[in-house]
């Protein structure tokens, strides 16, 4: 089944400047620097203890590049892709197909790193619109190499995913999906009367798929990635740092949750919403 949230891909023009922006932003260098050849894109990888974050773009002839392109001159930079993972992806294949979904065949992939060479392979599992439902969501399953970690992370640097957002219009039919379908375990469903809105929370590896009930029921079903909150250490110390780089960051306050603080991102993020979350407790 899906066991972990694999990475999430942010689509950008300059690849060079956003890798900058970004390495500001988690006060953390980035693990790989390479490219896909044939899907003419190129990507820069930050990793953390619980997923990994992607920034892509397009710089070549390919699929990949079509689609980034596609992404950026209809929606600009920002959120692209999500990406879930599997040790076992002919057995999530049939879990689907039992399901009554069909699906397209099984692609490979390779990356190669710029600076060392080193080579890593997956495999991808794309869907049908009947499953992605507007979202730019795939299986993958890593076959060769190993992604670079990072062994400490400094007390100002972002270090984990807490939970990425995603909206939908149809809160039962994403249930059927990610919890039936995929076996990601359904952790909360709830009304918020204040909202006037449905919540769901999904959890697997440690982080949280949070799910916003938007927009109108009765339209085809639709989902959309909406934005991402990373756990710091200590947000005092974050903010100091991201402030003293000239990145746009509100005043720190208590967050919804019982026992945090947070602070939300406003410059250098690539169109991406994000917040920051100190858990207290």
């Amino acid at each position: 089944m899906v066991n972990v949230l694999d990475h999430i891909i942010v689509a950008v023009e300059d690849l060079e400047i956003a890798k900058e922006n970004y390495e500001k932003i988690f006060g953390v260098p980035p693990v790989w620097r390479g490219k896909h050849k044939e899907l003419g894109t190129s990507n820069v990888l930050f990793n953390f203890e619980n997923t990994y974050f992607e920034l892509l773009a397009s710089t070549g002839t390919g699929l990949g590049a079509e689609l980034v392109e596609k992404h950026i001159n209809e929606k600009g930079e920002g959120l692209f892709g999500f990406v879930m993972g599997t040790d076992d992806v002919d057995f999530l294949r049939k879990k689907i197909s039992d399901s009554g979904f069909s699906l397209p065949e099984l692609t490979s992939g390779e990356g190669i790193d710029d600076h060392t060479g080193e080579t890593r392979t997956w495999i991808n599992q794309f869907f049908p619109s009947e499953i992605s439902r507007g979202l730019f969501s795939f299986i993958i399953q890593h076959k060769t190499g190993v992604l670079p970690s990072i062994n400490s992370y400094p007390k100002s640097s972002i270090h984990r995913l807490d939970h990425a957002v995603i909206q939908t219009n149809d809160p039962d039919g994403f249930i059927k999906i990610y919890r039936d379908v995929f076996g990601i375990r359904l952790a909360l469903d709830k009304f918020i009367e204040a909202w006037k809105k449905r919540m769901l929370f999904f959890r697997l590896n440690k982080t949280t798929i949070e799910v916003i009930e938007e927009g109108d029921s009765n339209l085809e079903s639709h989902d959309t990635l909406w934005g991402l909150a990373w756990q710091v250490k200590d947000i005092r110390k974050t903010r100091k740092r991201l402030l003293k780089n000239n990145i746009d960051v509100t005043e720190i306050k208590d967050g919804i949750k019982d026992g945090t603080l947070v602070a939300t991102l406003k410059s250098h993020n690539h169109n991406v919403p994000t917040l920051l979350i100190e858990n207290k407790m």
